[in-house]
Order: structure tokens, then sequence, then C-alpha cells
């Protein structure tokens, strides 16, 4: 399946895309919809309103998650742009809800930063609570996949050793459009073309099969640290080819457009505006 929640006039609904149209699942969006137990059956069965797939407004796929942790130092290729060390474990940061934007959205560069840069990623969304989980519990706790564009505004993550404040720019990170089902993706450990494309140039390419640490280990990492619970999402970190590392340096500005593309999951396509 492939889920969604858009904005429409009466509020944010859960959807389920079904060829041209997208049918309501009689939830507000998706993690109240994930937070039921049988949510994957309530979804593949849901029959009810419908709306067009053209000219959709889609929001986060889960807008107000509970915790979004993102995973640095993932693409081996990425981590030698950087000039660092392979690591032995995850390097993990917060997000947080207000950091989110639609598939679709503009994206509002900030005025405090010249060095604004992209991250396509892949990211996991959580379908059941777990804690300490082993490999079956971390398995059958993610809900599928999406697509997410970690904006990084470099100048302000780089004024100390930990990056959180370069992160956490309000309405920075666009999510979706869709979380697709491990079983549409090839399972829990995709192996998926990812691409960043300015204005028709590729920056960004590699596949998610290369990920150092994959979604079940970063699943059960994650969850010896913290509950994860229904609507999380796990950002798994960005390939090689963000701005920052160019030489020389090569960051958005106003006027250009971002497509972050991970095949079988869509398509965040956002245009950089002035604040």
């Amino acid at each position: 399946m492939k889920l969604a929640t858009i904005r429409t006039a009466d509020g944010t609904r859960a959807v389920r895309l079904d060829g041209e149209v997208l049918v309501d699942l009689g939830h507000s969006d998706l993690g109240a919809l994930f937070a039921e137990a049988d949510w994957r059956s309530k979804a593949a069965a849901a029959s009810g309103t419908s709306y067009p797939v053209a000219g959709a407004d889609f929001a986060p796929v889960v807008p107000n998650p509970s915790k979004v942790i993102c995973v640095g130092h993932n693409y081996t290729n990425h981590i030698k742009e950087m000039g660092r060390e392979l690591p032995a474990y995850p390097t993990l940061f917060p997000k947080f809800a207000e950091t989110l934007l639609g598939a679709g959205d503009d994206i509002v560069k900030p005025a405090e930063t010249e060095a604004f840069d992209w991250e396509v990623e892949l990211a996991v969304v959580i379908g059941r609570q777990v804690r300490r989980a082993d490999e079956q519990q971390a398995a059958d706790a993610i809900a599928g996949f999406t697509v997410m564009n970690d904006i990084s505004v470099r100048d302000w993550q780089f004024r100390t050793i930990e990056w959180t404040q370069g992160k956490i720019w309000e309405a920075s990170t666009p999510v979706g459009p869709y979380v697709v089902t491990p079983d549409e993706v090839g399972g829990v450990r995709p192996s998926l073309k990812v691409k960043t494309v300015i204005d028709g140039q590729v920056m960004q390419q590699d596949d998610t099969g290369t990920l150092l640490f994959d979604p079940v280990f970063l699943v059960r990492y994650i969850s010896t640290v913290i509950t994860l619970r229904p609507g999380d999402i796990i950002a798994t970190g960005t390939p090689a080819g963000v701005g920052n590392a160019r030489d020389p340096k090569v960051f958005l500005l106003p006027g250009n457009t971002v497509v972050t593309e991970i095949s079988g999951l869509g398509t965040c396509t956002n245009k950089v505006v002035e604040a």
C-alpha cells in the first residue's frame, strides 16, 4: 500500500492511493491510523470518500510524530567526502514536528544563513510501539518507508561539535508524499535508488542497499535507548553529493527547485523561497 496524509478543506485526512484517487481511511492523519493495532487491515479494506490524486495537497506523512530521529554518516561515500572514518555506531540527532513540511511545500530559506544545503534520505516510519526490539520485533515495527529532504543550515550546524542547531529549523524538512509498505519495495531492508536534482542537475545519487546501518538495525538500536511509537520517523542518512562537500561549495538559493526522489516511494519537489 501507498498511504499519505493530505490537506483538505475540512482538515487533514489519512488516505490510500488507489489508481488515480486517494481513498479516505477514516483517520485525520497517518499517525492516528498507525496507532490502531489492526491498521494494515483497516487501511486495505477502506472504501469511503475519495479525492483525486491530481492537485492533492500532501501534508507531512505524519504531521505530529512524537519524535523524529535522524542518522548521520550512514553511506560510505558520504562519510569519505566529509573526511571522516567509518563509524562503529550510528550518529543520532533529533528533529521535531515543527521542522516538517509536505512533499510539495515551498521551503523558506532562513535569512540567517547563506549555507542552506540538501540531503535526500530514506525515512522509516514506525507502525507499532516497540522498546528494546529484537530482530523480528524491529522488522514488524516498520510500517513503511518515505522520502525526506533533511535540509541543513550548515553554518549553524558547524558552530559547535553537536549538529542539532543546524538541523531543526522550523518548516525546513519535506517528508512524503507516501508511506510505502515494505511488501511493495522488497522488504524491510530495501535496495532503492536515491537521488537529488537541483534545477535539473543531479547532485546526489546512490542506493539504500549501501547503508552501513540498515532500517532493522536502526529500529533495534534506537529502541534500546527510547520507546519508538506509531508514527515516529527515523531518517537513515544521506549519500555523497551534498553542497557543503563540493569544491567550491554550492548551496540552495531562492528560486531553486529541489527534487528528492527514491525509487518506489515517490518524490518531494520543493521550491526555495525568500524568508
